[in-house]
């Protein structure tokens, strides 16, 4: 890339395009950084481009198809993730002009000496795109979700429900706080709406996070609706010892703290962890850490209750991470599913005779939600299902599975018909049996 960032608007396209390859080559999503972007608002920008064109894949890709007769060129640099941030201008960010979005576009390939060879195309494409705004403007929501997983979805969920997952997936999400302590005023400083338990939806804002009220005295987190339920669901009381497993980032380890519990939070990331442990700080709540791989850990002691978040495929998170669409694939979540069983085998070892475990994912996959309640009932007998009610969701019935299980999806209308949607998550709860 070289170094002709003077033309107003083109570092941050070139931000965007670099950010977008990283991500359409298998690495998460996460937010442009001050270092590489200063502005704020040009950050924002950035960010937006790349989340819409990752929202979009799916329907840009039918795009290409009409205007690339040959496909995109390959070893062509950031050409593709030029191209697809320039068709998300023109198609769906309706506050940048047209005319802005052509000519960027081929300035941001000029910048990349493998794409600016393509130059030429890059105008004629976005040009062709621009005559056919209205045509592509109108492409249905069909295309948004993997066939897999539409198929796959279909099956579990059914299809009205793949319909409103896509419909969600081009959605910006609320955001969800964790609030510490019940406390209204705080709620209307927010501009939030109580949503379940001690779970508050902010649907607009116009501050940082860090700049919204109470976060700095450390008055609550931020937190998906439906990532409250397991450490909820787990009931802990004052003084209990709990095992957080997988705990990061974290909010279900403040949650169990808040409630009084001695908790041990546990994950194999050592950065996640002290992100963890400087959340505890600002929310002035106190929990051991631990930093090791969960199937090693022997702590020779055994725990009242254990939660497990285990390690999944995430693809309960789309509306967050519109990514996940893109880098999963069925052989992964096979090896997810036996992953989960080793672990939830030793979490079970883990737990005292009567205690509790609760076993969570934030997966639309059944085999790594549903099916998991049939493996636990034959491979490890001494566990039993402790069924939910409905008075622990306040009255809200609708995720329970004829089993007593929770199983949420994006699909699912929220207690008061709350706009905004939530988190794919499943979670089950057992008990273990008297020695």
């Amino acid at each position: 890339m070289n170094e002709k960032h003077d033309l107003p608007g083109l570092k941050l396209r070139l931000e965007a395009a670099f950010h977008l390859k990283s991500v359409l080559e298998g690495k998460p999503f996460a937010p442009i950084a001050p270092d590489r972007l200063a502005e704020s608002r040009d950050r924002a920008l950035a960010n937006r481009m790349v989340t819409t064109a990752l929202r979009r894949n799916g329907q840009i890709d039918a795009v290409f198809k009409e205007v690339l007769a040959k496909g995109v060129p390959q070893r062509a640099g950031i050409l593709e993730a030029v191209l697809r941030i320039a068709v998300t201008q023109l198609l769906w960010l309706d506050d940048i002009p047209a005319h802005s979005a052509i000519h960027l576009g081929v300035e941001s390939a000029r910048a990349d000496k493998r794409a600016g060879r393509f130059d030429k195309l890059v105008n004629g494409v976005l040009r062709s795109v621009q005559r056919q705004t209205d045509q592509f403007k109108a492409l249905g929501n069909d295309t948004l979700i993997p066939a897999w997983l539409a198929s796959q979805w279909s099956k579990s969920h059914g299809a009205d429900a793949v319909a409103r997952f896509a419909e969600i997936l081009v959605q910006s999400p609320p955001l969800d706080l964790t609030l510490k302590a019940a406390d209204p005023d705080l709620i209307a400083a927010l501009g939030g709406q109580p949503v379940l338990g001690p779970s508050v939806r902010v649907a607009e804002r116009d501050a940082a996070v860090a700049d919204l009220p109470g976060f700095a005295e450390g008055k609550w987190w931020v937190q998906d609706v439906s990532a409250t339920l397991p450490a909820r669901l787990l009931n802990a009381a004052a003084g209990e010892k709990i095992l957080d497993l997988c705990a990061a980032p974290g909010g279900k380890t403040a949650q169990l703290a808040a409630a009084g519990a001695e908790v041990t939070a546990l994950d194999i990331s050592a950065d996640r962890m002290e992100r963890v442990r400087a959340n505890l700080s600002r929310l002035h709540l106190g929990a051991e850490i631990v930093v090791a791989d969960a199937l090693k850990y022997t702590p020779g002691a055994v725990f009242d209750a254990v939660l497990l978040d285990a390690p999944c495929s995430a693809t309960g998170t789309f509306r967050r991470h519109p990514e996940v669409l893109l880098h999963r694939n069925a052989e992964g979540i096979a090896e997810r599913v036996t992953l989960q069983r080793k672990m939830l085998a030793h979490a079970a070892s883990l737990l005292k005779p009567g205690g509790r475990l609760v076993y969570c994912v934030c997966s639309l996959e059944t085999a790594e939600g549903e099916d998991q309640i049939g493996w636990v009932q034959k491979a490890l007998p001494d566990l039993e299902i402790l069924p939910v009610g409905t008075d622990e969701l306040d009255g809200w019935g609708t995720p329970l599975t004829p089993e007593g299980a929770v199983r949420l999806t994006p699909a699912m209308t929220l207690p008061g018909n709350i706009a905004g949607g939530l988190d794919g998550f499943f979670v089950a709860r057992f008990v273990k049996k008297p020695a």
